[in-house]
């Protein structure tokens, strides 16, 4: 009955860290490595089609300009950052 208990212990501190960990995500770009939090970015914007339009909701961040196009822009709307360094970390 302990071995039991102890594994589903494990189970769910695993399944948490899982959790959290795919809250953050970190892109690869030429100007340095980007990491997205999106459970700030959803729990701060409140409406997931600010950012997502369509099926399945995706925005192509490899694109060309994404990051003016969709983040600097929302951030200069919202008061996020947006100088480059702030996001990009070398």
């Amino acid at each position: 009955m302990k071995r039991l208990i102890v594994m589903l212990m494990v189970l769910v501190f695993v399944g948490v860290g899982v959790a959290v960990a795919a809250d953050t995500v970190v892109y690869e770009a030429k100007q340095g490595k980007v990491t997205f939090n999106h459970k700030a970015h959803a729990d701060k914007l409140k409406d997931c089609s600010k950012c997502h339009q369509g099926t399945p909701a995706k925005i192509d961040v490899t694109k060309e300009g994404a990051h003016k196009d969709t983040c600097k822009s929302c951030h200069q709307q919202v008061g996020g950052p947006t100088k480059c360094g702030d996001c990009h970390k070398k």
